[in-house]
């Protein structure tokens, strides 16, 4: 065999030793890599996963134009909360809501308190026990929560659960409604409440959001 013969064959080896030992350390690095991009994701889905609370929440609300529903549905959006909607046995008409009107049902309502035990279609959603935090959205009436809220606070238990009630009205104020549906309540943590003008800003939503 020629010398010429047998350079050629050491080179061809050299060459292929020294293309895998590249190959070898470049699928340790990639390696590598990966596993590092694995962790960073893993921590990315923590966080974006954590709510702002420690646990499950729930949006309930009773809604009679729609103005609460609109708070009510952007709130859960900010939380990742789910929502529950407060719904009357017999509906309130436009007529019955017209307070102007004498003799209409909200009217009557207002006169005789007995009048305000509303009966209603579900009173919790089936998973109630597995929320931590609930919070209770009702428009105002007459200075209070719209009444058919009551049944809601009154037919659940509220132990070891942070309850946070938000309002929408035209012109008053929280006044004592919060506290007077605390009062009704079987346990939980009551927190200082929230009222919204009946058409409030998406900035004013993510404020109140914010300090949950």
């Amino acid at each position: 065999m020629s010398k010429k013969l047998v350079g050629g064959i050491i080179g061809a080896v050299v060459v292929v030793a020294i293309f895998g030992l590249s190959a070898f350390f470049l699928r340790g690095r990639n390696s590598e890599n990966e596993n590092n991009n694995d962790n960073n994701g893993g921590n990315a889905q923590v966080e974006n996963n954590t709510s702002k609370t420690d646990g499950k929440i729930l949006v309930a609300y009773y809604s009679a134009s729609g103005n609460t529903e609109n708070v009510a549905k952007k709130i859960a959006d900010n939380l990742g909360a789910d929502t529950f909607e407060i719904v009357p046995q017999e509906i309130y008409t436009d007529e019955d809501l017209d307070w102007t009107a004498d003799g209409s049902r909200v009217n009557r309502e207002h006169e005789d308190e007995s009048l305000r035990d509303i009966a209603l279609v579900n009173t919790a959603p089936a998973d109630w026990a597995s929320y931590d935090t609930v919070l209770i959205g009702y428009p105002i009436w007459w200075g209070i929560a719209a009444w058919p809220v009551n049944n809601f606070v009154k037919e659940n238990d509220f132990s070891g659960k942070t309850v946070i009630p938000f309002a929408t009205s035209t012109s008053s104020g929280l006044g004592q409604s919060g506290e007077l549906l605390e009062a009704m309540s079987n346990g939980g943590d009551w927190q200082t409440g929230m009222r919204f003008s009946s058409r409030p800003s998406d900035g004013d939503i993510k404020d109140f959001t914010d300090s949950i």
